[in-house]
């Protein structure tokens, strides 16, 4: 069975009236490699966002490598890199 590396289940992020990433369903497992593609205002930053608890989700749940990002967050961030624009 291959492990997951990120799921997500209906996750939401609003700001006000404005829905920036809106209801995600997303499993990427480890032997696969994703790309976030999309136009500008899509979602994709929050999205990366939420996944390393920089941003804090409205709505749905995260898992990543296992972890829960707004509770296991440093473990994330010793196991994962991120280089933002």
């Amino acid at each position: 069975m291959t492990e997951v590396a990120i799921e997500t289940d209906g996750l939401t992020k609003r700001y006000g009236s404005t829905v920036a990433v809106e209801d995600l369903d997303l499993t990427v497992t480890r032997d696969e490699i994703y790309g976030f593609l999309g136009p500008n205002g899509a979602g994709k930053s929050t999205t990366i966002g939420m996944l390393m608890d920089y941003v804090r989700p409205t709505e749905g749940s995260v898992r990543v490598l296992g972890c829960d990002p707004q509770d296991d967050v440093v473990e994330i961030h010793d196991r994962l890199g991120i280089l933002p624009d």
